[in-house]
């Protein structure tokens, strides 16, 4: 098998408790690839509510205020590839659903050749409604996926 050069790689980030392991993995392969690395943040305009997918209505305020602070996050993970030594970092942030935007939109509109991805997000509740966006985008992908899991999707996983 032939080793796998990768130019463009997108780290999926969700805020949950798996961020900081997937940049840290995003990081060492895209340094390791000297490649270039986008981070991305989706934002759903639904929400769930009792197990059920609500749209709700955004206010411009409302949407400026989320997109400033999500920018404002961002910027830190960007500041802390930086501080880890990787320089060619860009960030992204995507309004819609995120399995859809991580395994298909964004990889075609970026040209990434992998994707990493956690495995925390939802609750067990969510992932059993919704289904998990980690397995759709590992199944959906048109390149590779890294996976990172976290000592908690461990433990919760030998329940």
């Amino acid at each position: 098998m032939k080793d796998m050069q990768y130019k463009n790689i997108v780290a999926a980030i969700d805020g949950s408790k798996a961020t900081l392991p997937v940049l840290t993995a995003a990081v060492k392969s895209t340094i390791h690839n000297h490649a270039h690395l986008d981070l991305l943040t989706i934002e759903q305009v639904g929400q769930i509510t009792d197990g059920y997918i609500t749209s709700t209505t955004v206010s411009t305020d409302q949407t400026y205020n989320l997109v400033k602070t999500t920018e404002e996050r961002l910027e830190d993970l960007k500041m802390r590839a930086w501080k880890m030594g990787l320089l060619d970092v860009s960030i992204h942030i995507r309004f819609g659903n995120p399995k859809r935007v991580i395994a298909q939109d964004f990889p075609k509109d970026h040209h990434n050749d992998l994707i990493v991805i956690g495995t925390t997000g939802l609750s067990s509740v969510e992932r059993f409604v919704l289904g998990s966006v980690t397995n759709y985008v590992n199944r959906n992908a048109p390149c590779d996926v890294l996976v990172v899991r976290t000592e908690n999707n461990r433990q919760e996983e030998e329940r």
